[in-house]
């Protein structure tokens, strides 16, 4: 196991779970802050602190170090109050033939981006897990240690509280 040889002295076994673990995690991050600079911060910020307790790990890895970067996202959702979120690095091409075809899309990006930044975190971070992640209940219940009703019941309310500010700025 690669737990037993990190705790048995060999620091290089860390990189290995660095590896299999980071994009996941840093599109959770992403998801969460909006910012790819701000997540690959949370990441690495939680992976020292990952290596720094792991002694502390009971059951499994990868929902244990979960648990370390979500953190890590709500604090920095706690510290600094965004108005809005940005996807710019969406470097997929668009589909769309003409500009105002793209103005559109840059328009409802961005409602949707400062409606999700609106969100209070806990119902953020199920709505991200969901919907940008596309992870089942029973993973996100599992991550967060909670139950799949609750879990359904926040990103019901996600959902809500989206449509009703989307249709206050159309409005």
């Amino acid at each position: 196991m690669i737990i037993d040889r990190i705790r048995a002295g060999d620091r290089d076994a860390f990189g290995l779970l660095i590896s299999r673990y980071s994009d996941p995690l840093y599109r959770h991050a992403v998801g969460m802050t909006g910012s790819p600079d701000d997540a690959a911060d949370i990441l690495q910020n939680s992976f020292i602190k990952a290596y720094q307790h792991l002694g502390e790990v009971r059951g499994r890895f990868d929902a244990w170090v979960f648990r370390i970067v979500a953190n890590g996202c709500k604090d920095w959702l706690k510290n600094i109050r965004r108005t809005h979120l940005s996807y710019e690095e969406d470097d997929q091409p668009s589909g769309y033939e003409t500009p105002e075809e793209e103005l559109t899309r840059g328009e409802l990006r961005g409602d949707l981006d400062r409606a999700l930044a609106a969100l209070p975190a806990s119902l953020r971070e199920a709505f991200v897990m969901k919907h940008v992640e596309g992870r089942s209940y029973e993973d996100m219940a599992e991550l967060l240690e909670t139950t799949v009703g609750a879990l359904k019941m926040r990103v019901h309310r996600a959902r809500e509280a989206l449509q009703k500010l989307l249709e206050e700025r159309a409005a």
